[in-house]
């Protein structure tokens, strides 16, 4: 059984940085692409950010591009997203997701964590 654990969330002023991890159990972690989403109130979960299972190839969503830095590193079972210049409509919930191969649709993706909490104070 796979399990997803983020950590890294918490409260940040606007122009500040966080980063968030991605613990993975198992010992697949390497097969597979790994993927950020985030969901605020009352809105659907979207994505972020993915990542192949060599880390060479890079997905991300425009509201993100140039200030969230996705990566991994295969021998700890870890992703990680790095995020600068954060904006108060960056604040959310954010959920890592595993499937083979990267996609920026959400219902591709099949295991899931728990999720984090951003906020982002202006």
């Amino acid at each position: 059984q796979v399990q997803l654990v983020e950590s890294g969330g918490g409260l940040v002023q606007a122009g500040g940085s966080l980063r968030l991890s991605c613990a993975a159990s198992g010992r697949t972690f390497s097969s597979y692409a790994m993927g950020w989403f985030r969901q605020a109130p009352g809105k659907e979960r979207e994505f972020v950010a993915a990542i192949s299972w060599s880390g060479g190839i890079t997905y991300y969503a425009d509201s993100v591009k140039g200030r969230f830095t996705i990566s991994r590193d295969n021998a700890k079972n870890t992703a990680y997203l790095q995020m600068n210049s954060l904006k108060p409509e960056d604040t959310a919930v954010y959920y890592c997701a595993r499937r083979p191969r990267p996609s920026t649709v959400v219902g591709d993706w099949d295991y899931w964590g728990q999720g984090t909490q951003v906020t982002v104070s202006s």
